[in-house]
């Protein structure tokens, strides 16, 4: 059987970048497997075997996660952005270009530090970046030109450009990541003609004709989700103004289309707002959104987008499935106040609410068991710091920076860490330990406590009368205003006197009285 990875978490100061080993930590703080290393930017693979690192804007390297030893160095002046291809195989590379002659976007083979491929782009956008997009195992690439979409073969770019597809007016795609089987296209709204989402074959032979199509107005972006399994896609249909003028931010649509065409249509949401946030679970048959005006709404629907599940309402704005698929994390971070509460999918109960306030990234461990979140700049600039959650909310470790840019956890195939529910188990034993642990520190601690307590039997003093607290300050100041006498006494003092007084005037009275019988007695 094989031995399941360590986790590992990549830490990224001013000063550069250093890796953490994961949780469970030896003594609660984890030890650092790589040592510091000077970076402006860091980012590992999809599958978690190669680290790309930008030293400067001239200067990129690429190391294997196993061990975390340096593979290639690339030179390549004022690169604004770089990334890595699923597999660790390319580096991708767009640099600042004055004249289309210039082909400022190169696939690197990182093995042998060749190019394999170039363009011209004119800029760097959410939307064209990375401009070569990869399967998941690499078997297919494909770029979206001007009007088309040109698809590579993703072992072989020497073979260059192997099929065309042609999109009028298309404005952004994305490639289906595992099977990359198909290909989802945007194509803006234009002079009273809708936008719309068509999703393509890339199998060359059956491009004639989209299998799936949507169309819809109002809609200036769009946000492309697919379902692992590439039979569904979740398109946000986002419009910058919102017409009925319940939101400043616009307005948002969930649209759901499958590559089988059973399903061309919106999500049926049952509470008026924004679309906040919607996921796919690891298995690709379930996906859950977050929607709705604040408090909003939490809702897990299956691929024929029936609701399956209620998550309630409250400042939620983000929901994370994890990797094995039996919990989810349902949140509300950025402008909300960080609260997060944490379900089991599969017994359907909440197992712990909790909070992490200013969170600026969150992201679930590769074996599904921790959940952490970082504070982040440039966003936020006081308060930087992690904190790692177990899967039932428990706080796990929490660490603050003076400045923290980065947090990532090394990404792991989640099978690799076997069954979620004997994981569980053994994070369950761990807990255990640690209490055991905490259990006799605890005892040592009271026995010498009680010792102590022993020796100053004779010392020991009557207990006082309970004084609330804004009541202590006061006692204080009237001590000084009595010049050194407290309050109490100058108290019984004052009630001593007055006690004497009025004993002597109702003494005073009984003579009065008695004198005032004895004259009516001798006028009689």
């Amino acid at each position: 059987m094989e031995i399941a990875p360590a986790l590992e978490i990549l830490v990224r100061e001013p000063d550069g970048f250093s890796i953490w080993n994961g949780p469970p930590f030896d003594v609660g703080q984890p030890n650092v497997k790589l040592e510091r290393v000077p970076c402006t930017a860091a980012k590992f693979s999809e599958n978690g075997s190669r680290l790309m690192v930008m030293e400067s804007s001239s200067s990129i390297h690429v190391y294997n996660c196993n061990g975390f030893s340096k593979m290639k160095s690339f030179n390549i002046p004022s690169v604004t952005g770089s990334t890595l291809s699923p597999c660790g195989t390319y580096v991708q590379t767009f640099q600042k270009s004055t004249s289309p002659q210039e082909k400022n976007v190169v696939v690197w083979k990182i093995e042998t530090a060749a190019a394999v491929y170039q363009h011209f782009q004119k800029n760097m956008t959410k939307t064209t970046w990375p401009a070569i997009q990869f399967s998941s195992d690499e078997s297919v690439a494909c770029r979206m030109a001007t009007n088309e979409i040109q698809f590579f073969e993703g072992k072989d770019f020497s073979k260059g450009i192997i099929s065309r597809l042609r999109v009028p007016g298309v404005t952004a795609i994305e490639l289906s990541k595992a099977p990359g089987s198909h290909v989802a296209a945007f194509v803006a709204e234009l002079k009273g003609v809708p936008a719309s989402v068509q999703i393509f074959s890339c199998n060359q032979d059956a491009q004639s004709q989209p299998v799936a199509r949507r169309s819809f107005f109002r809609c200036s972006t769009i946000e492309l989700h697919w379902n692992h399994g590439s039979t569904g896609l979740l398109a946000v249909a986002l419009s910058d103004v919102d017409k009925t003028n319940q939101s400043y931010y616009g307005e948002s649509k969930l649209n759901y289309l499958t590559t089988d065409g059973s399903h061309e249509g919106l999500v049926p949401l049952r509470k008026e707002g924004p679309v906040h946030d919607v996921h796919w679970s690891p298995t690709g048959l379930e996906f859950a959104v977050v929607y709705g005006f604040v408090p909003s709404r939490a809702t897990i629907f299956d691929k024929k987008c029936n609701p399956l599940f209620e998550l309630g309402t409250g400042p939620y704005n983000t929901i994370r499935w994890n990797p094995k698929g039996r919990f989810l994390c349902l949140a509300g971070f950025g402008n909300l106040p960080g609260d997060m509460a944490f379900w089991d999918y599969t017994e359907k109960k909440l197992l712990g609410t909790t909070k992490a306030e200013c969170s600026v990234t969150s992201e679930w461990s590769p074996d599904g068991l921790y959940f952490m979140t970082a504070t982040t700049a440039p966003r936020l600039q006081i308060d930087n710091g992690i904190k790692i959650f177990h899967y039932n909310g428990s706080l796990y470790f929490k660490k603050m920076f003076n400045k923290l840019y980065q947090a990532d956890w090394n990404p792991e195939a989640p099978e690799r860490f076997g069954d979620i529910a004997d994981l569980v188990k053994s994070i369950s034993t761990i807990k255990i330990d640690e209490l055991k642990a905490q259990e006799v520190f605890s005892k040592d601690a009271m026995n010498a406590s009680q010792a102590s307590k022993m020796v100053s039997t004779n010392t020991v003093q009557k207990p006082t009368a309970y004084r609330p607290p804004h009541a202590k300050n006061v006692a204080a100041a009237q001590a000084e205003l009595f010049r050194g006498i407290s309050a109490a006494e100058e108290t019984s003092k004052n009630a001593m006197r007055n006690k004497k007084r009025r004993e002597k005037q109702r003494e005073k009275k009984a003579a009065e009285g008695s004198a005032a019988a004895a004259g009516a007695s001798d006028g009689s």
